[in-house]
């Protein structure tokens, strides 16, 4: 007989700002790291606060991830503090970033593991949306 899998919950946060397939390649990697992967969104007011405002609205980038067949829950991201919170809140085992984040999250390694995962070969290079041209914003947007 078989032995059910213990849960191990994963959970990741971003932008997920224009929504592509370098992040469904992510998303697909880290569902294969759990039974379950939760995905932290961050929302608007954070993205601007970060200095980094978004191009989709934050209702449009959680409706994209909600659909995404590799994503169980969708969370909102609203301060950098809520990541400790997060993991004991929803027993994660496996707290996931982009290698970008290396060594930013080590503090987190008494709650859970913690995983860089490189974003060159997964998601692609980062290009800061300030570099986008404007007109490729509003067409990736629909306006």
């Amino acid at each position: 007989m078989l032995t059910p899998m213990p849960a191990r919950v994963v959970l990741t946060y971003g932008a997920f700002d224009l929504f592509h397939q370098g992040h469904v390649r992510l998303l697909h990697r880290l569902s294969t790291m759990g039974t379950e992967l939760i995905v932290g969104c961050s929302t608007d007011a954070y993205n601007a606060e970060m200095g980094v405002p978004s191009v989709m609205p934050y209702a449009q980038r959680r409706l994209l991830l909600e659909s995404c067949r590799f994503v169980d829950r969708v969370i909102a991201e609203q301060d950098h503090d809520q990541k400790y919170t997060d993991i004991v809140n929803y027993n994660v085992s496996v707290f996931a970033m982009g290698d970008d984040w290396t060594g930013q999250f080590d503090h987190l390694e008494d709650v859970a593991q913690v995983v860089y995962i490189p974003r060159g070969r997964i998601i692609g290079a980062r290009e800061p949306l300030n570099r986008v041209p404007q007109q490729m914003q509003r067409l990736a947007v629909g306006f």
